[in-house]
């Protein structure tokens, strides 16, 4: 039974942000939702309204909805929850909130970067860790909800950029969760753990520009190149002395029956068109800023070993537009 009502913000409502105030909402959690725009109009007006396209359900909550922060408000806890190239800008009102811990949730290429931006400012003592969150889906602005694609109740990989929080902070977190059925899976090196995550999602990305953001265009051969390209930046990982993370990861991408049932993923994304535009393509075409960045970000760490080999890499990459034409084909389309 729960028996302690706890106050977080979570800093930013697209997908990932929306479904993580929902699992703390549905729990008890006094939530506060920060949002922009019609967005924020329609959740102070209709609520938080998600529709759970695997588990063919909708729920409502209804978070408190500000637009930006207030002086007085003080949390027990803070998830930020903004793309890449969006986070920088967040730093500093991150810094002003009164909140013990903040967790900076998605993509992350500047990890250590960005901790120390925010205790350098912060009024207040932090505890800065990183977290990543499995959730995918897209707005409906017409019918003023969310759609969602997840497996299960959902889970958040977390750490701090090189190591673990302390144990009152870890338990503080989990008890956000207690009886949400959500889980905290606590990673010893986020930095490392957020640069394999790339290694993964970037030859999908590849391969969904490629195919013009349809992943049912593509090919069996264009599927398989996408698990060679990944595997081979993990055995340019390893050979970088960086840890693998989640352990064992990297086996997804190697041959044996891991890898088979990665094929086969990569197959159900191209065989049902809204699996595919919920879990990559529509993150592809609308977040094109993010997605240029951390790739020019990871091109930095292949450097690292430029005399390393990455043939499929490169085949796949190749396969694409290039940033430019990709920048003017979806700014035109949004």
């Amino acid at each position: 039974m729960r028996v302690m009502k706890m106050k977080v913000l979570v800093y930013g409502s697209g997908v990932i942000g929306c479904y993580l105030a929902h699992v703390l909402c549905s729990v008890g959690n006094e939530v506060t939702l920060l949002a922009r725009g019609q967005w924020k109009e329609q959740l102070q007006r209709n609520g938080l309204r998600i529709r759970h396209h695997i588990q063919r359900k909708t729920t409502l909550d209804h978070p408190r909805v500000i637009g930006g922060i207030e002086e007085d408000d003080t949390y027990d806890a803070v998830f930020a929850v903004m793309p890449y190239n969006r986070m920088q800008a967040a730093l500093e009102p991150l810094a002003v909130i009164r909140s013990p811990i903040v967790v900076l949730v998605g993509n992350n290429m500047s990890p250590a970067a960005m901790q120390q931006e925010i205790l350098e400012r912060s009024v207040c003592e932090k505890q800065v860790l990183f977290g990543f969150q499995a959730t995918a889906g897209k707005r409906d602005h017409e019918k003023g909800m969310l759609i969602c694609e997840r497996a299960g109740v959902g889970a958040m990989d977390i750490g701090g950029v090189h190591g673990l929080p302390d144990s009152d902070t870890k338990t503080k977190l989990e008890t956000l969760f207690n009886g949400s059925g959500y889980k905290l899976n606590w990673q010893p090196d986020m930095e490392a753990y957020l640069i394999c995550h790339l290694a993964a999602v970037l030859p999908i990305c590849y391969l969904a520009y490629a195919c013009n953001g349809d992943l049912t265009g593509s090919t069996g051969k264009q599927r398989k190149l996408v698990r060679m390209a990944s595997r081979e930046a993990y055995a340019m990982l390893k050979a970088q002395e960086i840890p693998i993370l989640p352990e064992g990861d990297d086996q997804y991408y190697a041959p044996g029956m891991k890898g088979a049932i990665m094929q086969f993923l990569y197959f159900g994304m191209a065989k049902w068109k809204t699996a595919g535009d919920l879990i990559a393509c529509e993150h592809c075409r609308n977040a094109f800023e993010e997605m240029e960045m951390l790739d020019e970000e990871f091109e930095k760490v292949l450097a690292r070993r430029p005399e390393f080999p990455m043939p499929n890499w490169r085949v796949l990459k190749a396969q694409m537009p290039d940033w430019d034409a990709i920048r003017k084909q979806y700014t035109k389309e949004a």
